[in-house]
């Protein structure tokens, strides 16, 4: 039986007013391609289904080959639902400043985490993603990630993009408040740590790394 992989995206599609935000491409296309290049049954939800907004500035250069399967799913999503709560192996979410308007506020995500958490599935999560922990606790009421490592986007990062005011919050401020025990990498640079069956990194240039974590983590 191949490991199953539930992968979970933004449906917010604006920051700052009208600036156009929403995924960050390849926090989910490198995951998506390496899961599948292992055999992993993949599947793609979002918030909303359908039309998964990307951050234009995301977009590479060049098209990349290596993404293009990933990136064709992306124009008609299943929508997270109950179908999703429970059977999977591993739970990977991507970032893109999208997900701290729509994450936080999603019922259905909380659940799926919690139950998945609960089943001890592997969850994992890259730059912004994290944002979909801040509201989820096991069913005792422990937070998510109290006393576990992680990372994600830093507020010195946030800063830099002069974001920082245009946003709900500040992730790393955040997950400290829940008692999440925050670690990181220099800024802009590949960094991404496991703590037992929660896996997380820190920016786009960590994607890579998270999901190689993920590959180890199932194949053990």
């Amino acid at each position: 039986m191949s490991k199953k992989v539930l992968m979970v995206l933004t449906s917010h599609s604006t920051i700052n007013g009208d600036q156009a935000t929403g995924l960050w491409l390849e926090e989910y296309a490198a995951p998506y391609a390496t899961f599948i290049k292992n055999g992993f049954d993949v599947t793609v939800t979002s918030i909303k289904g359908g039309q998964v907004p990307i951050d234009p500035n995301s977009l590479p250069e060049e098209e990349k080959m290596e993404w293009q399967e990933a990136q064709a799913l992306l124009s008609n999503t299943k929508q997270l639902s109950e179908d999703h709560i429970s059977g999977f192996d591993a739970v990977f979410i991507p970032g893109g400043h999208g997900t701290v308007f729509d994450f936080p506020e999603s019922s259905m995500l909380k659940r799926a985490l919690q139950e998945h958490a609960e089943d001890g599935s592997i969850i994992a999560s890259v730059c912004h993603g994290p944002s979909a922990f801040l509201e989820v606790t096991y069913k005792n009421g422990t937070p998510l990630v109290k006393g576990k490592k992680l990372t994600a986007f830093t507020d010195e990062e946030e800063r830099e993009m002069q974001l920082d005011g245009a946003v709900p919050f500040l992730l790393e401020t955040e997950l400290k408040k829940i008692g999440g025990e925050f670690v990181r990498g220099e800024k802009w640079t590949d960094y991404s740590i496991r703590d037992g069956h929660l896996i997380t990194g820190q920016n786009p240039m960590s994607s890579q790394s998270t999901a190689d974590k993920v590959v180890e983590a199932l194949k053990e």
